[in-house]
């Protein structure tokens, strides 16, 4: 007989997934949700926002469904009551995903995804673009880790196929590609609505050429994708080692390109850093733009933070705010989720969000907390790993290893500070903003080609990350 309490399932489903993620998304996704009921084979959550519950159904739908169908029993609904004001604690119920009934004909589930069936190739008003309407440029907060990357996109958007093609946009994750390729497919939509555009992840893709394999469908494949005026491909790093999937995308590619379709495509890391991919398919990533997006910096994270305050209609204060920018530097989505706790925990404890809450949550769920990285410590961990005296690098003298030393010591400053180029310079040697870059430059090169070197700064990054 299945338990009536609500706690209890819940309880038991927390089990069942804190096996299947990763802590941190555990702690930042699932520990704030708070079990309301269960009754009539539905089980009631509780989540403290609109973007907490459209985050979990479109990352989590599939470990959900598993989860509540062995934990409680085959056709459980997930409900979801969602707080959307908190000042007046004004609730909406909202449905999950049709997790027990069959799908239309049209579409092919996997991974909690619903994707276009590549057998039907509707008209273009009829395809569903998979695109996310709340990605937009309108909420796209900018800054100078991304400035580059959304100029680049809204040209895109205006002329797709005439300016930049492919688009390439790589980076770490949480940084915004998802949201900034989702802003473009939508502005493409509005301003041509007769063009088909497509948004899908590599993994989707890759999953349904398979089975387009595994039941003789792979002409009808390949005439569904081949008819898309705007492709967008997520994740395109997850190809690495597919051969036979890298072949047919390598087809899908040059026939969208030649007759002036656009592809939009994202990747962890930038082409020449893709292991196991066709030098074929490398070269054609590289025909149009590559652009990077970095994770965003101080001021940045700031008004992210701000921004999303305001659309909940929160009540943060700003010290606190300004604690939790300082405090994380992983992702956009980091953000979102000790947002989220925070507000998850005010409200399961009744207490106003303070610095005292902030620092609780941020302690739980961001991996390095330590105080933030500066230059001198950069310093010394490089002098360190290399045996060299400290007082060698502010020197100017030219030799190799000196120079060296200095070089990596820049590079590393570049990379995990927001301190600008000149200012690195006239910490490390009193050198000039044209020498900083020159440093990166080599240092990059050389991380490119010699995995020796990689590792050696890899040792490097992990001394002072952990200090």
């Amino acid at each position: 007989m299945i338990e009536n309490n609500h706690i209890g399932l819940w309880n038991r489903c927390l089990a069942m997934i804190r096996d299947n993620v990763p802590e941190t998304i555990f702690k930042t996704w699932f520990e704030p949700i708070v079990p309301l009921m269960y009754q009539n084979k539905a089980l009631t959550i509780g989540v403290p926002s609109q973007f907490f519950y459209e985050y979990l159904e479109e990352k989590f739908a599939d470990l959900l469904r598993v989860t509540l169908n062995k934990e409680i029993g085959e056709g459980t609904q997930l409900m979801y009551r969602v707080l959307i004001d908190k000042t007046n604690g004004q609730t909406i119920d909202l449905v999950g995903t049709n997790r027990s009934g069959a799908l239309p004909a049209s579409t092919t589930i996997t991974g909690g995804n619903i994707a276009p069936n590549p057998m039907q190739a509707p008209a273009p008003q009829d395809l569903d673009p998979h695109l996310n309407p709340n990605y937009n440029f309108e909420n796209f907060i900018k800054g100078s880790s991304n400035e580059f990357s959304r100029t680049v996109g809204e040209t895109v958007a205006k002329n797709p196929a005439k300016t930049f093609n492919p688009l390439f946009l790589y980076g770490p994750s949480g940084v915004g590609k998802t949201h900034l390729t989702n802003a473009i497919g939508t502005r493409i939509k509005e301003l041509y609505p007769e063009k088909r555009v497509l948004y899908v992840s590599a993994h989707l893709l890759q999953v349904q050429y398979t089975d387009s394999v595994r039941t003789n469908n792979y002409n009808n494949f390949m005439k569904f994708y081949q008819n898309i005026d705007v492709l967008i491909v997520d994740d395109i790093q997850e190809f690495a080692g597919l051969t036979k999937t890298q072949n047919t995308f390598f087809h899908i590619f040059n026939h969208l390109h030649q007759n002036g379709k656009q592809l939009i495509l994202t990747s962890d890391r930038a082409p020449m850093m893709l292991q196991g991919m066709e030098d074929r398919m490398l070269t054609r990533f590289k025909w149009g733009l590559v652009a990077e997006m970095e994770k965003p910096d101080v001021e940045l994270r700031k008004n992210i933070l701000r921004n999303k305050i305001r659309r909940d209609g929160l009540n943060i204060p700003e010290n606190v705010i300004e604690y939790i920018a300082e405090n994380t530097n992983e992702s956009v989505r980091e953000l979102e989720g000790i947002i989220n706790s925070l507000l998850a925990q005010s409200i399961l404890f009744k207490r106003e969000i303070d610095m005292n809450l902030a620092e609780r949550i941020v302690r739980k769920a961001v991996r390095n907390v330590n105080k933030p990285i500066t230059i001198e410590g950069i310093i010394s961990s490089v002098c360190s790993h290399f045996n060299l005296d400290e007082s060698a690098v502010y020197t100017k003298t030219r030799k190799r290893d000196v120079v060296q030393v200095r070089q990596i010591s820049m590079y590393l400053a570049k990379k995990h500070t927001d301190i600008s180029a000149s200012k690195i310079g006239q910490l490390i040697g009193n050198r000039d903003h044209a020498t900083v870059l020159h440093a990166c430059k080599i240092i990059k090169d050389l991380i490119e080609v010699d995995k020796s070197f990689k590792s050696e700064i890899e040792d490097i990054e992990s001394s002072f990350k952990h200090k």
